[in-house]
């Protein structure tokens, strides 16, 4: 299997951290940078150019939607999928109206979550999942 490039953007230190460690599970999966907001988040996209982008969507500097929606005209072949809690749908359709490519719930397992990058890098169209 390829390798897959991931950047994880979330403000919380412990949600980048947690996400590091399950990629160290999967040979296919790559983490290639760590971002706690939008500004960090934009700056890597243009250095490590990974090849999906797990996203927060609240957070400081420019939001989720508003960094997906840039990385997205910037980088058309990079992939974003929001990373949240949140289960409000219109924030959900808003994500996916600024190009994300799927959203992920954080109560997702691991597999899901690997699962779910996997589908990203394959550029297929994915669907809100809960666990």
């Amino acid at each position: 299997m390829n390798e897959i490039r991931v950047l994880v953007v979330d403000d919380y230190y412990s949600i980048r951290e947690g996400l590091a460690t399950l990629f160290a599970i999967y040979d296919d999966l790559t983490l290639v940078g760590e971002a706690r907001d939008g500004y960090e988040a934009l700056d890597l996209c243009a250095r490590v150019y990974p090849d999906v982008v797990l996203m927060d969507i609240f957070m400081p500097g420019p939001d989720g939607i508003e960094t997906t929606q840039i990385i997205r005209a910037r980088y058309p072949m990079v992939n974003v999928v929001v990373f949240t809690n949140a289960t409000d749908k219109a924030m959900i359709e808003a994500a996916v109206g600024a190009g994300a490519v799927g959203c992920l719930l954080k109560t997702a397992g691991i597999d899901d979550i690997a699962d779910t990058i996997r589908a990203a890098a394959q550029h297929q169209l994915l669907v809100e999942h809960a666990s």
